[in-house]
């Protein structure tokens, strides 16, 4: 990685937190990925300042269930699962460091999980024993003495030990408070419009509020991230994929294991709240619940845990997750532009991904060696090179 450019800044702006020269990096989107990777540049003494167009973190990292799968980082395989693994290991020690440094607890907790398989359980065990992963197999008796309310209905499951779960607003909260103690400028309602550039160099930012520069670029703007790398030449296909949740509020916990079949859940948190998701929907930026997509979470519920058909409704929302066209985030450099990176598209897995995505985009952009191998997450995997707009 190259130090501080040797072409001319065409803007050099004041912060509000007193900086006059411009910060190490600028990241555009305040979500999860965006601010955990603000925390550990901050943490490791770089300037940053980090943009966002609206709130921090009221999109796709605050509307998710926070379920974190186990994983085993000396035994995983593909490039994905090591960003996994990865990141399970580095979420018990970074939960515990906003606590020690903020005062916030985010609600990590190692709760265990229950998987109801089906047709792929045979694959799925395999996977786990492969990744050395701790699970266990329950027969009906012994799956109703470790969730006596889950339906009799249900006969056999996984069980998963080391499965956890976060609770989103309460992590991002945390986040927020982190990096406003390690000095990182936090510039909400701060849409960018484009990009200004001077050869292979991005030397500044147009935003609705005037220009920003920096030393170094990162966008993480999850669904919204096309717009942005079409302008550089790059439109590697993100695109926003709704997902409705619906929260129950039982007023005791009625199970305390994450309960999951297929790609739905029910996700308890000890003060009663239960989380029911999640659909997959194609409905462009549109973030309106449904009437047929929550009776059908509800449905879901009822069929696991038969005594959810009377807990009181509390809430709905729904969140807009970057999808990408083969299911994997993309992360590293964008080619043509030698200071500007991009860590956007982690579906539906922006939370767990993010410690160790942020722990690989700090080691980037401060030019270390990532600790886990990014060609499988390039920009230009996917499809060719578009023509450069201004």
């Amino acid at each position: 990685m190259s130090g501080p450019p040797n072409t001319v800044i065409l803007y050099r702006v004041k912060y509000n937190n007193g900086m006059s020269s411009q910060p190490d990096v600028c990241i555009i989107g305040g979500g999860v990925i965006g601010l955990t990777t603000a925390y550990f540049l901050a943490r490791d003494g770089i300037q940053v300042e980090v943009l966002d167009k609206g709130d921090f973190g009221q999109e796709a990292s605050w509307a998710g269930a926070g379920i974190l799968p186990p994983g085993s980082p000396s035994a995983t395989l593909s490039p994905y699962d090591q960003l996994r693994a990865q990141s399970v290991a580095l979420f018990p020690s970074l939960s515990s460091e906003l606590r020690e440094r903020t005062g916030l607890d985010n609600g990590f907790v190692r709760c265990g999980g229950l998987e109801f398989l089906g047709e792929d359980e045979a694959a799925a065990a395999e996977e786990w024993r492969g990744e050395g992963i701790a699970f266990e197999v329950l027969d009906t008796k012994a799956l109703h003495r470790l969730e006596p309310a889950v339906s009799k209905e249900l006969t056999t499951a996984y069980h998963l030990p080391e499965m956890a779960q976060v609770r989103n607003p309460r992590h991002l909260h945390a986040l927020l408070a982190g990096c406003r103690a390690l000095g990182v400028q936090l510039t909400p309602g701060c849409p960018v419009h484009g990009f200004e550039r001077q050869e292979d160099r991005v030397v500044g930012l147009r935003t609705s509020t005037g220009p920003r520069s920096a030393r170094r670029f990162l966008l993480a703007t999850g669904a919204w991230s096309d717009p942005l790398l079409e302008a550089v030449g790059w439109q590697p296909g993100i695109h926003p994929v709704r997902g409705q949740i619906a929260l129950l509020n039982t007023g005791a916990a009625l199970f305390r294991r994450v309960l999951c079949l297929g790609k739905r859940y029910l996700v308890p948190r000890p003060d009663g709240r239960v989380l029911i998701g999640s659909t997959e929907e194609t409905s462009g930026f549109d973030k309106r619940t449904t009437s047929e997509a929550i009776a059908g979470l509800l449905n879901l519920a009822k069929s696991l845990v038969p005594a959810l058909g009377q807990a009181p409704l509390e809430r709905c929302w729904a969140g807009l997750r970057p999808g990408s066209p083969d299911g994997l985030p993309f992360l590293g450099a964008v080619p043509g532009c030698e200071n500007l990176f991009v860590a956007a598209g982690h579906f539906r897995s922006g939370i767990q991904l993010s410690p160790a995505t942020a722990l690989v985009m700090k080691q980037l952009l401060t030019g270390q060696r990532p600790a886990i191998s990014l060609d499988a997450f390039r920009l230009d995997r996917n499809g060719p090179r578009r023509a450069f707009r201004s």
